[in-house]
């Protein structure tokens, strides 16, 4: 931990310590100066609005972008979630302006509808159309990011048209990422037009997943291929997860296997947290570096899980509480989260994994930073 932060971090664990609550969720509240998730959160999305388009999620990287890319538009979604929780209008009205000139002067930075990383966008303009900031055309663009993941294209791979036929999305590749972002663009979808096709296929889609890829430690594999428990991976899986299982309705017939393979993988990142709160770059490699973008998505989706009852609080939310403050304690001066994983494809070698740089300020991990402050502002 860098050591100019350690003092508010153990500051927050005394303070819950000494602190006798009985309210619900009583050790997601009351959290010290400067841990605040009003706090945190305020500064994050400042950021946001401040900073340019990223290259995907690297605000020095030396390209410019050629389109949005993902983490830039999770992140926008999770500021859009904040602003909401918070009630603040004025944040609202900037990110719903950050967006308005991709229907005209940027409208070449929308990103094709062909790639899993790329459809995710939508969950954008779904989410400025349910919040009633937006009219017919962010539902028209959203809607049309969701439905075209379904629609296989006349250039589509031999590969591709076989899952499609099996049911599933064309994008299909096995990789532990398209869990967040296949689930959330349809849940959105769902969300939008309660039509139960959207939020069915992408259950029927995660189930999929989880046969192919999770190891019976709940853990998973970044892909077949690549047979290491990489933190940002395994987070995207575990977000997807939580935001897939909020929206699901409790009669769908894959909700008790997405329910349990949920529970499996939260009881074992529980016990790999370490003692700052942080979790590995390679989650069961004790030598690994802190990572905080994993950090993140592993602490919202066991916030999620705890306000939810799906999770016993007494054992899961001191460990998001833990969670929270190690990750406030790598956010800097300038209001960026330091020690982010770089960009990383799948790669059957484990120093791919241990070696990969560590960025400052990348989208990655502000993305699920927000997703937590806006679950932890709503903690009744």
């Amino acid at each position: 931990m860098k050591k100019h932060y350690l003092l508010n971090w153990l500051w927050g664990m005394l303070l819950w310590s000494t602190v006798n609550v009985s309210a619900q969720n009583a050790a997601l509240k009351n959290f010290p100066e400067g841990s605040q998730p009003q706090e945190v959160g305020d500064r994050i999305v400042n950021k946001f609005l401040k900073t340019p388009h990223t290259r995907f999620g690297n605000p020095r990287a030396e390209k410019a972008p050629d389109y949005i890319t993902y983490p830039d538009a999770c992140t926008w979604l999770g500021a859009l979630w904040y602003a909401k929780a918070t009630d603040n209008k004025l944040m609202t009205a900037g990110l719903v302006k950050r967006f308005e000139p991709l229907f005209s002067t940027e409208k070449h930075m929308l990103p094709r509808m062909v790639h899993v990383d790329y459809n995710v966008v939508g969950a954008v303009p779904l989410e400025i159309y349910i919040q009633k900031q937006g009219g017919q055309e962010y539902y028209d663009l959203g809607m049309k990011y969701a439905d075209t993941q379904w629609q296989v294209p006349a250039d589509a791979k031999p590969e591709q048209r076989a899952y499609a036929d099996k049911g599933y999305s064309w994008q299909t590749r096995i990789w532990i990422d398209d869990m967040f972002m296949i689930t959330t663009i349809q849940s959105q979808a769902y969300r939008v037009t309660g039509d139960r096709k959207y939020i069915d296929r992408a259950a029927n889609e995660m189930v999929m997943y989880l046969k192919e890829i999770q190891r019976p430690n709940g853990l998973f594999y970044h892909s077949p291929e690549a047979p290491f428990f990489w933190a940002r991976g395994n987070g995207w899986m575990a977000a997807g997860m939580a935001e897939l299982l909020s929206a699901l309705p409790e009669d769908n017939p894959n909700r008790p296997a997405i329910m349990k393979a949920y529970k499996t993988m939260m009881k074992t990142l529980k016990k790999y947290q370490g003692k700052e709160g942080l979790w590995h770059q390679l989650i069961d490699e004790r030598e690994a570096w802190n990572e905080t973008s994993g950090t993140a998505m592993f602490t919202y989706a066991m916030i999620v899980g705890v306000k939810k009852g799906w999770l016993d609080e007494k054992e899961y939310a001191l460990v998001a509480r833990k969670g929270w403050l190690g990750l406030v304690s790598y956010i800097n001066a300038d209001d960026e989260v330091e020690d982010v994983c770089e960009g990383t494809n799948i790669k059957n070698d484990k120093n791919h994994y241990m070696n990969r740089k560590r960025i400052t300020g990348d989208l990655h991990a502000h993305a699920p930073l927000l997703w937590c402050a806006t679950e932890l502002v709503t903690v009744n």
